[in-house]
């Protein structure tokens, strides 16, 4: 017997239709967000930029981290805030498979970059006389490079198999963005095969380098540990932890999203637990990694206490 399908050409992005009432007074605090995310980490990577003294591969990794933030946010905030104030939530099939490979490509980086700053981290206090040796300035190249070389295959691996299923039935997606797992849920096939790539695939990216994570972190608590001097330990205490804060709210919200299983989500958690790791995280990058870190103020200060006398 033919059963006749109509084929899905486009999307509805359901966003925060739940709190319908709020959504425009919803508007100037996530816009407020977006802005200062993009100024925060715009500032990061000015200040390393116009700052010699800055130039080293802790600092070459946070420019990098910063201008990964950018493009992150940017692909899902400005969706999110002009459905905030549209009635029409419409978003074609291939914008929204676009849209899921930018923000996976993105996503997926980060997560290696999170690895490669911690174990920068790992071998500036736990080998610091070899540290310029081992993070030498092609090593952080590669480090950057071949963090972005894992995103575009995770974004390609994922969105193909996402966007290969057959889409014939409900449109409309419980997000505020095209993520993997809610537009699975509209698909009229059996979505086995992608929850194993899923689990698979997206567990090698983020349980692999969320591992690397947590070993070097480890080795940093061990050492910082058996340093003598209380203010050594402090001070080197105060440098990780800022990053271990990014890490586990990245990591923390993204596995919950990602790996638990998808019956025990109630209604409307997917997008709130998605804002922790697509607008809180970045958000918190730029005043973590400035705000505490006291080389960054002063090279900060230094460069528009310049620009003012001009």
């Amino acid at each position: 017997m033919n059963i006749n399908h109509t084929v899905t050409t486009k999307f509805i992005l359901l966003g925060f239709s739940g709190i319908t009432a709020h959504q425009v007074s919803l508007f100037p605090i996530f816009l407020c967000m977006y802005t200062i995310t993009v100024a925060g980490n715009l500032s990061i990577i000015i200040t390393y930029k116009l700052s010699p003294s800055l130039h080293t591969p802790m600092y070459f990794l946070l420019s990098s981290f910063s201008m990964l933030e950018i493009l992150y946010v940017s692909c899902t905030v400005p969706q999110m805030l002009s459905g905030l104030l549209s009635e029409c939530k419409v978003i074609s099939f291939y914008s929204c498979a676009i849209q899921m490979y930018c923000f996976l490509l993105f996503a997926g980086t980060e997560c290696y970059m999170l690895a490669a700053m911690a174990y920068d981290r790992y071998n500036a206090i736990c080998h610091p006389l070899l540290y310029t040796v081992i993070m030498n300035e092609t090593v952080c190249i590669q480090h950057v490079v071949g963090s972005y070389i894992i995103g575009a295959a995770n974004a390609l691996i994922h969105t193909a198999f996402t966007f290969s299923m057959s889409f014939c039935g409900p449109n409309e997606i419980d997000h505020f963005f095209c993520d993997v797992p809610p537009v699975l849920e509209l698909s009229c096939q059996d979505i086995w095969v992608n929850e194993l790539v899923i689990f698979v695939i997206g567990g090698c990216v983020v349980i692999g380098s969320c591992v690397v994570t947590i070993i070097s972190y480890v080795e940093i608590i061990s050492n910082i540990l058996k340093l003598h001097s209380v203010s050594g330990r402090r001070k080197t205490f105060a440098t990780c932890s800022s990053h271990f804060i990014v890490v586990t709210v990245f990591y923390g919200s993204a596995i919950f999203m990602y790996f638990i299983p998808r019956s025990s989500h109630r209604i409307g958690q997917n997008s709130v637990v998605s804002l922790m790791y697509t607008v809180i995280a970045p958000l918190l990058n730029p005043f973590i990694y400035s705000l505490r870190n006291k080389e960054v103020k002063s090279n900060m200060k230094n460069i528009i206490l310049r620009r003012i006398k001009f």
